[in-house]
């Protein structure tokens, strides 16, 4: 296993891992797929330099991938922060992946400037709670019942971790 910086070639497969978590519900706060074009705008925005995405490879394939992201960009005194996200293909899930990719993210944020970490998800997610966790985590915040997916709600967590 492999995980190294994505490439643009990475794209299609980046996205589909992503999809397949739109369509579980309670993965992401998308309710429809995203369309290539967006994850290659999306893509575009993180300067490698600043806010890598990295993908977990192995026999050529993508299974995985990870990225840190701008919190709250324009604000000066919040540029040591990245919001941290991670989605594994669904038939390699449960095989530890998430955690190698976050475990990397961790390791690799002071190398970007980043002392302190941020995950938010959804309160239904309870995998990725325990993934963060696991990792030292810790719940930072919530917004209760503010999503609103297949009729249900869910809340919006905050977790983070001071590296």
């Amino acid at each position: 296993m492999q995980i190294r910086l994505a490439q643009h070639k990475d794209l299609p497969a980046i996205n589909e891992i992503y999809n397949q978590a739109v369509q579980q519900r309670f993965c992401t706060a998308h309710l429809e797929p995203v369309e290539l074009e967006d994850r290659r705008r999306w893509f575009i925005n993180h300067d490698p330099a600043r806010y890598p995405v990295f993908v977990a490879q192995e026999e050529g394939l993508v299974l995985g991938w990870a990225s840190m992201g701008p919190y709250r960009e324009d604000r000066q005194a919040l540029a040591h922060v990245a919001e941290v996200s991670y989605y594994v293909e669904e038939r390699t899930r449960r095989k530890g992946l998430g955690g190698r990719m976050l475990s990397h993210l961790i390791k690799a944020a002071p190398e970007y400037g980043f002392t302190v970490l941020i995950a938010i998800l959804l309160n239904r997610n309870p995998a990725s709670i325990a993934l963060l966790q696991k990792y030292g985590f810790e719940e930072w915040g919530r917004m209760p019942g503010i999503a609103q997916i297949g009729g249900q709600e869910a809340d919006h967590l905050y977790y983070g971790l001071k590296l």
